[in-house]
């Protein structure tokens, strides 16, 4: 089974968090959240999540993808984490998967992982010293090899669909979609 770390940060956004949880958990996708610090994370827009684990404890575990939610100043931690850093370049190094939307690509970025790579992010949420790095997209999601990134809490469901298909296969990610009952406006 596939396995993804979640981290979350004070700030997080909440719709994006919960969203990329949710729907790789229908996805039958092992998902660890795991807070920067013990005990309760509260998201930007005052929602308190309980995580599974703290980092620390996550740390221990092997994981096929690394999630970053966005929201500030959430993002900040989390580009700020050195743990969070050293784990973006270890699961980059090792061909799996690193992930990031909304204003969490600045930690992949901090971490030297968008260098030459196509990405996207919430519109000016990346430095113009990490721009000039990267080939960057005014799409909902890019994929760039092991890389995804996303623009905001408005594209978080094609996001997790995105990691969905990228861990599952297209198939699964349709089914997944496709029980969601969404359909275009």
């Amino acid at each position: 089974m596939a396995r993804v770390l979640v981290p979350l940060a004070e700030g997080f956004e909440e719709l994006e968090a919960v969203t990329i949880i949710d729907l790789l958990r229908r996805a039958d996708i092992e998902v660890v959240v795991a807070g920067l610090h013990d005990g309760p994370v509260c998201g930007a827009h005052g929602i308190t999540i309980e995580p599974d684990s703290s980092l620390a404890e996550a740390l221990t575990g092997e994981f096929d993808m690394l999630a970053l939610p966005g929201g500030l100043p959430g993002s900040d931690h989390l580009a700020a984490d050195e743990r969070i850093r050293e784990l973006l370049q270890e699961m980059a190094n090792s061909g799996r998967f690193t992930a990031a939307i909304c204003a969490a690509p600045r930690a992949l970025a901090a971490a030297g992982i968008l260098k030459g790579r196509r990405a996207t992010s919430f519109p000016g949420a990346l430095s113009a010293g990490f721009m000039s790095e990267l080939s960057y997209e005014d799409s909902a999601v890019v994929t760039d090899g092991k890389v995804i990134t996303s623009r905001g809490p408005g594209t978080a469901m094609d996001f997790a669909l995105a990691l969905v298909g990228a861990l599952k296969g297209e198939d699964t990610r349709n089914e997944v979609e496709r029980r969601l009952q969404r359909q275009a406006a």
